[in-house]
């Protein structure tokens, strides 16, 4: 498919709605700087096929993804698997306009990394560098120190490459915006309602309402301003890479609706987050100790995140 008729599959939407921290809290999660060094005819054998920042999401947030490229006003949409879109930026002079954004508005997970050592792969390619040899070892010694590293071809292809030194972001509470802290969310938190036996109830059942924002072990210090920035929430190891805030305290999801009704969740995850604070009303009213109350709100967690309907 061409790009022409990509951007013709998904026409932008003319309206800017997005706040440009919220924007790069949502990248913070969901966004992606690849470089992609492939075999070909050419001189060298090889070249880099594809340099790009990328944001792959269910085509539930097909309308969030409009929203995004419209802020940004360069890319394109396409289908990149059954139910999945993917927004894309590849030439140099469109990535530009994202390094931009990202100059001013900084990424603050230890993805800022990826995205500096990105940069760097771009000036190599602006300066040419990369149709030579040793250009070409000089990116992979750079795609080596961002995301997964280099793959077992490239590594057999091109032995003794020494990964560059990949700086640790430093993070601070001072570095969290609600608007940025609202992006995260949207792509790393998950609004959950449980159903348990109770032996304290006269129904036996209880309702228990928890917030889960989810981040690899090297971002631990981000959770950890994370939970300084909310006052509350406690950090939880998941498994040996993954680690989560959790919230279960009602009164702290109280505090969270404060935040989230001025700070609001942009994509689908708005409608979870809407039906969340269904919930949480009913509770507030007591109606989780009734049988019609507790039915009521088993079919608002019906019909929440894998239960959802796309319309």
């Amino acid at each position: 498919m061409s790009l022409e008729q990509k951007e013709a599959q998904f026409p932008p939407r003319n309206e800017n709605l997005l706040n440009p921290f919220f924007l790069s809290g949502f990248c913070d999660a969901e966004g992606c700087f690849t470089i992609s060094v492939i075999k070909n005819n050419s001189n060298l054998g090889w070249t880099v096929k594809q340099r790009s920042f990328q944001i792959k999401l269910h085509e539930k947030d097909l309308d969030l993804l409009k929203k995004i490229q419209s802020y940004f006003g360069v890319g394109y949409l396409s289908k990149s698997a059954s139910n999945m879109i993917q927004y894309r930026v590849q030439a140099v002079k469109d990535l530009k306009v994202i390094f931009q954004h990202f100059d001013k508005y900084p990424l603050i997970s230890q993805k800022q990394g990826d995205y500096l050592l990105f940069k760097n792969v771009i000036d190599l390619i602006e300066n040419k560098e990369h149709l030579t040899m040793e250009g070409l070892r000089k990116i992979l010694a750079v795609k080596a120190s961002m995301n997964n590293g280099l793959s077992d071809v490239l590594k057999v292809a091109f032995p003794g490459i020494v990964p560059v030194n990949r700086d640790k972001i430093p993070i601070s509470v001072s570095s969290i915006n609600p608007y940025w802290l609202s992006g995260f969310v949207e792509g790393e938190g998950c609004f959950l309602v449980s159903i348990k036996a109770s032996k304290t109830t006269s129904l036996k059942k209880a309702v228990q309402l928890k917030f889960k924002l989810c981040q690899h072990k090297r971002d631990e210090q981000l959770l950890i301003n994370i939970v300084d920035f909310l006052g509350f929430g406690r950090i939880y190891k998941v498994n040996e890479a993954g680690i989560e805030i959790l919230v279960t305290k009602f009164t702290d999801i109280i505090n969270l609706l404060a935040l989230f009704k001025e700070y609001p969740l942009q994509g689908a995850k708005s409608k979870d987050w809407l039906d969340f604070c269904r919930i949480v009303e009913l509770m507030q009213n007591k109606a989780h100790l009734s049988a019609s109350g507790l039915d009521q709100i088993c079919k608002i967690k019906a019909g929440m995140n894998t239960g959802r309907e796309l319309l």
